[in-house]
Parts: structure tokens; sequence; C-alpha cells
């Protein structure tokens, strides 16, 4: 997935392997949560229909980073992972 290979490289170039290592587990760490427990993660509320049923959970160890993903019966579909700040819903309108 790109946003994490993204964010792991900067923070392999702004603070080294050792915190882009760090990344790499946590994120993993979070889909083992969302994989044993698909409604661990909060419902957002966009507006897009292809939006709904969107939900997010923070990344373990870094908490303003936020996976965000959709399940139905069996299947994960991850959408996006980033950082909170950012303006979330035009993100997946691109």
């Amino acid at each position: 997935m790109a946003d994490v290979l993204e964010q792991a490289d900067w923070y392999q170039v702004q603070a080294g392997s050792k915190l882009a290592q760090r990344w790499e587990k946590a994120v993993t760490s979070t889909l083992l949560r969302i994989a044993r427990a698909p409604h661990a993660g909060a419902p957002c509320r966009f507006r897009e229909d292809q939006l709904r049923g969107t939900r997010r959970l923070p990344v373990a160890g870094f908490p303003r980073h936020l996976l965000f993903y959709q399940f139905r019966e069996d299947e994960i579909r991850v959408l996006r992972v980033v950082h909170g700040a950012r303006d979330l819903e035009a993100l997946f309108s691109d």
C-alpha cells in the first residue's frame, strides 16, 4: 500500500531505519487487530455513498495516523493510512 510505504520512506529519511521499521510493525499490528475484530474501528461519517460503512482505527503507537477500511462478510478493504490532521474526505475523492 502506497500510504504505508511513503510514510516508511519519510520516517527512514527523517529519523532512520528504527522508526521506519517500528511504523511498519505498527501498521501490521493494526491490520491484525482489524482482522480479529472488524468492528473495532469507529464508524466514519463521510457524505460520499461509496464511503458508507468506512471505519477508522488509529495506528498502534502512532495515534495521529488513521487506518481507514471497509469490511463486508470475510473481506477487509484498506482504503488509506493517513495523518488525521489532513482533509480526510478530500483524500478519498482523488
